[in-house]
């Protein structure tokens, strides 16, 4: 489903127009791709940060350029270092019915029966990059690990298959195991401490 943001065509030149748009709240941002120029534009600050949480990054955001409806998603972004704020978006122009690739993050679901029994799961993979039009990308990817069993793995070819979306990592890529548990080894005791030496003791006192 597209999501809709008003956007504003703003000028690349100078420098500090992008300075000033962001003390406004606004966020600088340019757009290309399927059927458009490289067009530069300005979106509210506020109104980003919403859709974005409310719809997640693989979204397609529809906006209105010089009377034409264009679709996009959102192809890369940089944020503040200290705010985590974003200060500047690229917007990729997509054509509906062509597929995309994007990263969609992965999320393990369900209670192992190996952790049930003492073992300890590892995720190995965090994200996958997945191929289907724009309006069927999805945000995260749920993997099922409830069967488990300590020894056990799941790897990118025992995900189900989707109708929506083809997953383009190796079949073999492993996403999750449980482990046998971490034994911690009882330290070892302390040899016994060793006979001070006696500082400015003389050779001829040793000898005695």
């Amino acid at each position: 489903m597209a999501v809709s943001l008003e956007v504003e065509k703003r000028a690349v030149r100078p420098r500090s127009i992008r300075n000033k748009l962001r003390h406004e709240g606004r966020v600088p941002a340019v757009v290309n791709g399927y059927k458009i120029e490289s067009t530069t534009i300005s979106v509210d600050a506020q109104e980003l940060d919403r859709v974005l949480r409310e719809n997640g990054l693989n979204s397609v955001i529809t906006m209105n350029i010089d009377g034409k409806k264009v679709n996009t998603l959102v192809q890369n972004y940089s944020s503040d270092t200290f705010t985590q704020h974003i200060i500047h978006v690229e917007f990729l122009s997509v054509n509906m019915s062509e597929e995309q690739e994007v990263d969609a993050e992965i999320v393990l679901v369900g209670e192992s029966s190996g952790v049930k029994s003492g073992g300890v799961l590892t995720q190995t993979l965090y994200s996958a990059t997945v191929s289907a039009t724009p309006d069927k990308l999805p945000e995260n990817i749920e993997v099922d690990v409830s069967a488990l069993e300590i020894g056990d793995s799941i790897n990118i070819s025992d995900i189900p298959v989707s109708k929506d979306y083809t997953i383009v990592n190796e079949a073999e890529e492993q996403v999750a195991a449980v482990n046998e548990p971490e034994i911690e080894e009882e330290p070892e005791e302390e040899a016994e401490e060793a006979e001070p030496e006696v500082i400015g003791e003389s050779e001829e006192d040793s000898e005695e």
